[in-house]
């Protein structure tokens, strides 16, 4: 029973993160207002809009942010976490699974911009000015992390630490913040 609970929990996290991850990137694209002609964007919106539309009727956006979108990708791995549990231990209380669902969105949140950071840190090297839809949206994703990281930084003869500082930035925000928030959550739960 071991092996299928292993299989389960593989294809829940998979599942749950693709969804997760369809949402957070609409969200970050409306926040750094991407341009909506771009393909991805429109698969994108596309993808979400069934889900997402009737929920925004509901929560209203908050200037750029468009707050039904956190909510349904709070929810998601709020579901996630239940589904796990389940195939585990038991379902703990709910305060402990927002808890522990909001240190997971946060977590999310950070390793995607990782992981932005270091393919805009490696389209850099290799192409300049290539015409594929996702060039632009890196950086237009990471730019609102890295320009005030740049702009604070001396001129130190071309070479652009920023990339560097924002990815210790994100690592210490997963150990500081999501770290004790998800130990809290799992305190609460026990």
């Amino acid at each position: 029973m071991n092996y299928f609970a292993n299989a389960g929990q593989i294809l829940i996290d998979f599942i749950f993160g693709i969804l997760v991850g369809l949402i957070v990137l609409r969200v970050l694209l409306q926040l750094v207002r991407a341009n909506f002609h771009n393909p991805i964007c429109q698969f994108l919106y596309k993808a979400s809009n069934p889900i997402l539309m009737p929920l925004r009727r509901i929560i209203p956006s908050w200037r750029r942010l468009d707050i039904a979108g956190v909510v349904l990708a709070w929810l998601l791995l709020l579901i996630k976490r239940v589904l796990l549990f389940a195939m585990t231990i038991g379902v703990p209380s709910f305060a402990s699974l927002a808890v522990i669902a909001l240190a997971d969105l946060i977590g999310f949140v950070l390793m995607m911009m990782l992981i932005l950071i270091i393919v805009r840190v490696i389209l850099s090297f290799v192409s300049g000015d290539s015409y594929h839809p996702v060039i632009p949206l890196v950086f237009q994703l990471t730019e609102p992390i890295l320009k005030p990281i740049r702009t604070r930084l001396p001129a130190l003869g071309g070479l652009d630490f920023a990339p560097l500082i924002a990815l210790l930035a994100i690592s210490l925000a997963q150990a500081l913040l999501v770290a004790p928030l998800l130990d809290f959550g799992i305190t609460i739960a026990s």
